[in-house]
């Protein structure tokens, strides 16, 4: 159970009330005055208070004020001999859980105590839970030691707590939404909703109705009110990803946006109004696409307020032992592996490799190899072909390459259990590929 400090100067009152408490499993500590009770406080993890309202150093009322200051997740319930409705009602104000009449409302302590217990291992569990989330989308979770990223995250975090728009350069993979995810819970809009969308995934005007939303009748199907994206990151973020593929008239409308925090609905005549935080990202060079007339110039340079860019995975190789450790362990759980680490080879053709897909691919990769391992270790015959004969490591013979396809296939293929579509998928190539290389090896499917 938990703890609870008796603040009362009323010495047999304190002692009877102290050993009913305790016949309920709660641990109490006491005190006869506020600083005593202040002391306590410092030095125990105390969950609730149960004060009287009249002491000889002060008021219970203002001591309420005073702890709940210093310690929020302290509950505080109020005895007094005699009830007064001001005092009552300035109690509740100050953050008081509860305040009783003695002897009139004894029957009422250790129910409400209980209540208060409640409240206070509900709080702790939002906290651990807030802490997760912390840790899986905060800073935490941007995992490396390279210079390159080190420089990143430093101006990422610099950025965080400001309400400014932040524009993220980088190559496709680097972890543009991660830094997004974790700027925003960097921020004092952690607590409000994160949105996030890729303008690539959609046309022009499916992409309008998805930032801004539409009125019933917009268009044929639009048979009721749609809130956008922008709508319901209000108060929070809104990460529009390769921004670079939105058109121009969309453009002008986020425009608005970020000057007035106005915009309208497809198929509205009536502005709404919005207070949401802008996070972009792109892989273009948005300069040389004003140059071309693709890109307004006034939203570069609204966007262009802070920019971070993210470095590629072939910059930063420093870091690719500790991002694979990563997702093995994420896979590993997954598919509830007993996978202890990599071998050292497996590592050197990692780190060999130039990895045009930065993060997403170096994820992909290790997917696979978990996927794929027969034993507690990863080791090369768990990479990809391409991957295993590397430039830097010795020119394998014709017979030898065709050997080491071979025996990549024939291991998918039975890890599948036979089954050519995921076969395909796990190898990275067409399905009509795959048919041609069992019939060309003869391999057994």
């Amino acid at each position: 159970m938990g703890t609870v400090l008796l603040v009362d100067d009323e010495e047999k009152l304190r002692s009877l009330l102290s050993r009913i408490i305790k016949l309920e499993g709660f641990t109490v500590y006491e005190a006869p005055t506020l600083k005593g009770g202040l002391k306590l406080l410092e030095k125990e993890a105390i969950d609730i208070v149960l004060c009287d309202v009249k002491l000889p150093d002060g008021s219970g009322v203002d001591f309420v004020n005073t702890v709940k200051l210093k310690y929020p997740a302290v509950e505080i319930i109020l005895l007094t001999a005699y009830g007064n409705i001001a005092d009552g009602v300035q109690a509740m104000k100050n953050g008081a859980f509860d305040y009783i009449t003695k002897g009139d409302d004894n029957d009422r302590i250790i129910p409400l105590l209980n209540k208060a217990f409640e409240k206070v291992q509900l709080q702790k569990r939002i906290t651990q839970l807030e802490q997760q989330v912390g840790k899986k989308y905060g800073f935490e979770s941007i995992l490396g030691n390279s210079s390159q990223i080190n420089e990143a995250v430093f101006l990422a975090k610099k950025v965080a707590p400001i309400h400014a728009t932040v524009l993220l350069l980088g190559e496709t993979g680097t972890g543009k939404e991660v830094f997004a995810q974790a700027i925003h819970t960097g921020s004092k809009r952690n607590s409000k909703p994160f949105m996030a969308l890729n303008c690539s995934a959609f046309s022009k005007e499916l992409l309008e109705s998805e930032i801004f939303g539409y009125k019933a009748g917009a268009f044929t199907g639009a048979v009721k009110d749609k809130r956008g994206l922008i709508e319901e990151a209000n108060t929070g973020t809104l990460f529009l990803d390769e921004i670079g593929e939105m058109s121009v008239e969309l453009q002008a409308k986020l425009l608005r946006v970020l000057e007035t925090g106005e915009f309208i609905k497809v198929g509205d005549t009536k502005t709404s109004k919005v207070d949401v935080r802008i996070i972009a990202a792109t892989n273009r060079n948005l300069q040389a696409e004003v140059q071309e007339g693709k890109f307004r110039e006034d939203l570069f340079y609204r966007l262009n307020v802070f920019t971070i860019i993210l470095p590629a995975l072939r910059d930063r190789k420093k870091d690719i032992p500790v991002l694979a450790s990563h997702f093995l362990k994420f896979f590993a759980e997954k598919t509830n592996q007993r996978i202890e680490g990599m071998d050292k080879i497996f590592l050197e053709h990692l780190q060999q490799h130039d990895w045009k897909g930065n993060i997403r691919e170096l994820k992909n990769i290790i997917e696979r190899a978990v996927i794929l391992a027969d034993g507690t270790e990863l080791t090369l015959c768990n990479l990809p072909l391409e991957l295993q004969t590397t430039h830097n490591t010795q020119t394998l013979s014709a017979f030898d390459l065709t050997s080491v396809e071979k025996l990549h296939i024939q291991r998918v293929l039975n890890h599948t259990k036979g089954n050519k579509t995921e076969t395909a998928r796990l190898l990275n190539i067409g399905l009509t590929t795959l048919y041609r290389k069992i019939e060309e090896y003869h391999i057994l499917s």
